[in-house]
């Protein structure tokens, strides 16, 4: 906008406007040879066709109008072809998103009643599951440009939902997770194998975020370590959060290969470990989750374009319309 409010004018091809130096060198010669009336092109007589070219000269000498009309047209065709054009704002590119994979622990261990939650008629306590429900889902709802995969291990690994931007119904997928469905046993290298297979590298790297009680992984094909060392490979970053009070490494004397914890999973992979005692936790741990898998928003580059070429074409035409009018009226009053 200029000083006066109006929208500032830039042309897209310029070169256009040196064609309006050459208007008045036109003005000049269209004075010096008038044009006969065209009544007198369809009169073979020599001497009517000179008395009314003399006639048509002294019209068009006393009536410079349709020359004028016809020179601005010109110029407005002129200015229609340099392209005028006003920019607006910027346009924000979309943001892009990332690919996240949520792996969630569906042993019977997480139907303890350890955590308190807000509701509608006060704090009350609910399972480690139905509090993760609440906190992943709320986590989901607001990441609105990222793909989600939904995947649950216990005894086995399943692939409850594949990344997908339907958020909506990844939530509906959350809320309808159980502790037991899967039966007791852990199998955690089978799910990360899982959520390996899931993501994909874009421009933004991918993300796994395994929530579990920290049992030890005991069943399964694939173990841990083996998953973690595809995960590092990849550069893809594991997020641990460690629910409740449980064990957060195991016992080398009861295994007899000790695999990683989810504290050597997430640091050796790139990612962060946080250990979940309160609802508050988790809220906390989901808010620095977002700043650390931040979607990406790329600076604007174009602007917003507002075409002005259709009113000087509109004019250049409404310009020769008259010209055209007025040479007509010229012609009748010079046969008169």
């Amino acid at each position: 906008m200029n000083a006066l409010g109006l929208p500032a004018i830039v042309w897209d091809q310029p070169l256009w406007l040196a064609g309006l130096a050459l208007l008045p060198l036109w003005w000049l010669w269209v004075r010096r040879h008038p044009a006969a009336p065209p009544v007198a092109v369809w009169l073979r007589h020599p001497h009517i066709a000179a008395l009314l070219q003399q006639a048509g000269q002294s019209a068009v000498v006393s009536d410079p109008w349709p020359r004028l009309c016809r020179s601005l047209a010109w110029a407005m065709l002129l200015l229609a072809l340099a392209q005028p054009r006003s920019l607006g704002d910027w346009l924000q590119p979309p943001p892009q998103g990332r690919d996240i994979a949520l792996v969630i622990d569906t042993s019977a261990s997480m139907e303890a009643e350890d955590f308190r939650v807000k509701t509608a008629d006060g704090d009350k306590t609910v399972s480690r599951m139905a509090m993760v429900r609440q906190v992943l889902a709320e986590f989901v709802a607001a990441r609105e440009v990222d793909r989600f995969a939904l995947l649950v291990f216990g005894s086995e690994a399943a692939q409850l939902t594949p990344p997908t931007h339907d958020l909506p119904h990844v939530v509906r997928q959350l809320k309808r997770l159980q502790p037991g469905v899967l039966d007791d046993h852990t199998a955690l290298g089978d799910a990360m194998g899982l959520a390996l297979r899931s993501v994909r590298h874009q421009r933004l790297r991918p993300a796994i975020l395994i929530v579990s009680d920290g049992d030890p992984s005991n069943a399964g094909d694939l173990q841990p370590a083996e998953a973690l060392a595809v995960a590092v490979q990849l550069g893809v970053a594991i997020h641990t959060l460690q629910i409740g009070a449980g064990p957060a490494k195991a016992d080398p004397a009861n295994v007899a290969d000790p695999q990683p914890t989810l504290q050597e999973i997430s640091r050796l992979s790139g990612g962060t470990h946080w250990r979940v005692l309160r609802t508050e936790d988790a809220q906390a741990v989901m808010r620095a989750i977002d700043a650390l898998e931040p979607t990406l928003r790329p600076a604007p580059s174009q602007r917003d374009v507002h075409e002005w070429y259709a009113v000087p074409l509109l004019l250049a035409l409404l310009l020769l319309a008259l010209a055209g009018w007025l040479q007509g009226r010229l012609g009748r009053r010079s046969v008169s």
